[in-house]
């Protein structure tokens, strides 16, 4: 039998914070920011807690972290 392996992907993408949940990075600040206002960058910086409905999927991409999710 195979070990299970967590999804490499994933790894990078998904932490968790000090309490335990799942942290994510936000969306549409990677790239082409120049027209984008100083309010909207920060609006889209930082971390978000991944949703409740995401968290079953996440949790299988990941089946060997440990945290309290």
């Amino acid at each position: 039998m195979p070990k299970i392996k967590s999804h490499s992907g994933a790894k990078k993408r998904f932490e968790f914070t000090g309490r335990g949940r799942l942290a994510r990075a936000k969306a549409y600040k990677g790239h082409l920011n120049q027209h984008k206002s100083p309010s909207r960058k920060r609006r889209h910086a930082g971390k978000a807690l991944v949703a409740k409905g995401d968290l079953k999927l996440v949790r299988k991409l990941l089946p060997n972290l440990k945290g309290r999710v």
